[in-house]
């Protein structure tokens, strides 16, 4: 269902926007040899889509990874970069051992995981993001794997939530607005909740959320609750 471009009050009171919602959907890849390619790819295991002949100077094949919904093309006439420019295209899997032996066994030269975490990373999502492995197609297009079981908040487009999960946010809320609420001016407990689900649903922690909230009525709603 398209849907049209969406202002909304972010909890700090200032405007953010939200454009149409789009979808990527093809990334070409620079080739050599279309038919060399092709062979590859399928041999991959990704579903082939079309294999499009308009003219001796115009070919489009394109190739979707399995489960993915985003595809690749490559042929004739599509792309005036050189044959193995495009480098490091990601490839995200649940299990990054379990990808690379499929692709081994497929006679893909796949090298061996590697994880790099930044100094001081908060460890808890595992190797989330950081465990990669890389192969290269017959004309050096670069791709790598990296496995994601733990999104970081924030970095998931997600539906409004059904009626069971509403209410247990709801629920939650009520719990941190009552701490709020018992040290806090008069105000209208509707203004705390939505900065608090709203910041809940864009990713935050509880506690991160609860602080958003304060914030938001203190900056925007003035209402500011004494020092202890």
């Amino acid at each position: 269902m398209a849907s049209t471009a969406v202002s909304i009050q972010s909890t700090n009171g200032m405007q953010d926007a939200l454009g149409y919602d789009m979808n990527l959907e093809v990334v070409t890849l620079p080739v050599s040899d279309v038919d060399r390619a092709k062979a590859f790819y399928q041999s991959l295991g990704w579903r082939f889509d079309i294999d499009l002949v308009l003219s001796d100077s115009v070919r489009t094949v394109q190739f979707t990874p399995p489960h993915s919904q985003c595809s690749i093309q490559f042929g004739k006439g599509g792309t005036t970069a050189e044959p193995g420019a495009a480098q490091k295209t990601f490839l995200v899997v649940e299990d990054i051992d379990a990808a690379r032996h499929d692709l081994i066994s497929r006679g893909v030269d796949v090298s061996e995981v590697q994880e790099a975490r930044p100094p001081g990373f908060d460890p808890q999502g595992g190797r989330s993001y950081f465990a990669r492995a890389s192969f290269s197609d017959p004309d050096g297009n670069s791709w790598v794997l990296q496995e994601i079981t733990t999104r970081l908040p924030g970095r998931e487009w997600t539906d409004s939530p059904d009626v069971a999960s509403l209410a247990d946010l709801l629920h939650e809320t009520s719990l941190h607005h009552g701490e709020f609420e018992a040290v806090a001016p008069p105000h209208n407990w509707w203004d705390w909740y939505a900065a608090y689900a709203d910041a809940r649903q864009s990713g935050s922690t509880q506690e991160e959320a609860a602080a958003t909230a304060g914030r938001y009525m203190a900056e925007v709603k003035h209402i500011v609750v004494p020092p202890a």
